[in-house]
């Protein structure tokens, strides 16, 4: 099935009262077909994870629209949204967001309970094999390397078959050797799941994988998106 997974029109959105207010994205107009890989790439400060978690409805714009698979999530409430996200949306952290007093298993089972799916411990146990964590299935968040901890978040975020699965710097709090392999894991698993993924990333070899990148710079996209040469 071809089509655009997620559309963003006219985005705006700002922080802070006053003196104190920041324009953070300004008239983003973005589109992503579905099974892409895109990269948002630019300095600090450019608005980058804030777009990439508006797209993921973890933050609302000010103005303008975002529309996941047809459906406008602007004008949602609060409860509808988090079902549309538990659905539909996988979020892989920079900073992994574990559940510390969960296991492995409870973290990636979590998400599939709250969506409703049947067997959820059956399928979180099948998720963290694939990622190559079946024998640490009871260890919790602080028993678990770096590495290991973004495979359980991996996990977690494409346990629920999400259409959109969206990372911000994935590999940013990894070594290079593991992050090779967490980015290997995560274009390889949304290939085989057919999944859409837009990731934030300040790594030029990461960018380089996607299938074209969207440079921003101070709340705007600065330039026609850029395929990549891979």
């Amino acid at each position: 099935m071809t089509g655009k997974i997620i559309a963003l029109e006219a985005v705006e959105l700002s922080l802070g009262d006053g003196a104190a207010r920041v324009d953070v994205l300004k008239g983003i107009d973005l589109a992503v077909e579905r099974g892409e890989a895109v990269g948002l790439i630019g300095p600090s400060g450019s608005g980058k994870s804030t777009l990439l978690m508006v797209m993921a409805g973890l933050e609302r714009p000010d103005r303008g629209r975002v529309v996941l698979d047809g459906e406008d999530l602007t004008g949602l409430g609060e409860d509808a949204l988090a079902q549309v996200r538990g659905r539909r949306i996988g979020i892989v952290f920079q900073s992994f967001h574990l559940v510390p007093t969960m296991t492995a298993l409870e973290n990636v089972a979590l998400p599939l309970e709250l969506a409703g799916k049947p067997n959820p411990f059956r399928r979180a146990q099948e998720e963290l094999a694939i990622v190559g964590l079946g024998e640490r299935l009871h260890h919790y968040p602080a028993q678990l390397s770096g590495g290991e901890q973004q495979r359980v978040a991996i996990a977690r975020a494409l346990a629920p078959d999400p259409a959109l699965v969206v990372a911000d710097e994935p590999t940013g709090n990894l070594d290079e050797k593991t992050g090779r392999i967490i980015a290997d894991m995560l274009f390889s698993l949304k290939r085989e799941r057919g999944a859409t993924l837009v990731l934030v990333t300040h790594d030029p070899t990461l960018a380089a994988r996607c299938d074209r990148t969207i440079p921003l710079r101070a709340g705007q996209i600065v330039a026609e998106p850029v395929p990549s040469a891979a």
